[in-house]
């Protein structure tokens, strides 16, 4: 009977770690998503609030829609378009701010539009001078 027990149990064994392990698939994704929408596009850091009229320049417009900044920019590499830093809440800006809504052409199409620097889609600025001065034409 002692014997019997043995061989079981070894048989036991044998089964538990002769098995082949099973390998588990684990599937990571990550998705940005979309920008929020905005009338007149919306700040390239967090919390990526809606920016109001006069803070972007036209190139940031491109077929009629706004496009993007910060990690929701699809635009090509090494963009940097104009902006009114006076319109920027970290450089003291405290007026009204658009609400969340499709884009909408300025009646004015960028006449009264006045850049005071460069900005990447991060909202990161630059100067003029580092990149030449302003040429666009405003149609």
């Amino acid at each position: 009977m002692r014997g019997i027990k043995y061989v079981l149990l070894v048989a036991a064994l044998f089964c538990c770690f002769s098995a082949a392990p099973t390998k588990s698939q684990a599937q990571v994704s990550i998705g940005i998503g979309v920008g929020p929408s905005c009338p007149y596009g919306y700040y390239g850091y967090s919390p990526y609030r809606c920016a109001p009229y006069g803070y972007y320049g036209p190139e940031w417009f491109v077929g009629g829609g706004f496009v993007g900044a910060g990690p929701y920019y699809h635009g090509g590499p090494g963009f940097y378009g104009h902006v009114n830093h006076s319109y920027d809440p970290r450089y003291g800006y405290h007026g009204g701010y658009p609400q969340h809504g499709p884009y909408q052409e300025h009646p004015d199409h960028f006449q009264s539009f006045h850049g005071s620097r460069y900005s990447d889609p991060g909202g990161h600025y630059h100067t003029e001078a580092q990149h030449g001065s302003y040429t666009h034409d405003h149609r």
